[in-house]
């Protein structure tokens, strides 16, 4: 490690959890950030200044000013550009050092379980359940770990399926795909903004833990949040017996 990021990460390398092993884990770790909004927002951040050593980032949109009351990563001169490469931007401002590579596609599944399959760990911050759907059907494919994120209204949630563990169950486990399940997104619903911040934030510590090694991953659990009253609970996840994405892994 040189100097500079000696100096950089001193306070992650004084955490007798994590020291210099700990943070040359994730200067070599690689990343992939699915959605540049107001999840993909917050976590691509930490990620960077954590010292996450590359980062994928995959989005398909345009910065809007509706975006700016959550999506901390753009700013008002961003508006109309694409949100991978303001994001890229920001990111750089952040950690010159980290590696990032922009997406800018609606990526299909082929495209999908290529990107996945060169990443050590995926975290998910896209709004929309096919999406969710398809990225966890590329992680079992590959045995990669992902980090889920959800938020809307003064709710969040975020779930660990980390499938380096043969008995790890998967998203559709979860919310299995009966093809009638409807979208909620802040679009439609509103989410005040904090919420992602903090849910963004959570998914992104989670990655840095199942990257070091360091204290007990949310494997096998989704910790939910309800704002407005400050409360949180931690629900113990099951694998479906009939899963039609992870039955047979």
């Amino acid at each position: 490690m040189k100097d500079d990021q000696l100096l950089r990460y001193s306070r992650h390398i004084m955490l007798p959890e994590l020291d210099i092993d700990g943070q040359e884990k994730l200067l070599a770790a690689h990343a992939l950030v699915v959605g540049m909004g107001g999840l993909g927002a917050p976590l691509a951040l930490y990620l960077a200044a954590a010292g996450v050593g590359k980062l994928t980032i995959v989005d398909d949109d345009t910065v809007e000013a509706s975006n700016l009351q959550r999506q901390i990563i753009h700013g008002t001169s961003d508006i109309g550009r694409s949100k991978v490469e303001s994001a890229k931007a920001s990111l750089a401002e952040i950690n010159p050092d980290c590696q990032v590579t922009a997406v800018d596609a609606r990526v299909d599944r082929t495209q999908l379980a290529e990107l996945v399959s060169t990443a050590d760990i995926v975290l998910d911050g896209t709004d929309n359940f096919a999406t969710r759907y398809a990225i966890n059907a590329a992680c079992v494919a590959s045995n990669t770990p992902l980090v889920s994120g959800a938020a809307i209204r003064w709710e969040g949630q975020v779930a660990v399926f980390d499938f380096r563990d043969p008995d790890a169950p998967c998203y559709a486990c979860l919310y299995p795909d009966t093809k009638a399940t409807s979208d909620m997104n802040c679009a439609d619903n509103g989410v005040a903004a904090p919420v992602v911040g903090i849910i963004g934030s959570m998914q992104a510590l989670e990655a840095l833990k199942l990257i070091t090694g360091v204290g007990e991953s949310l494997s096998g659990y989704i910790l939910v949040m309800d704002a407005k009253f400050q409360q949180w609970q931690k629900l113990q996840l099951s694998r479906a017996e009939n899963c039609s994405v992870c039955a047979k892994r």
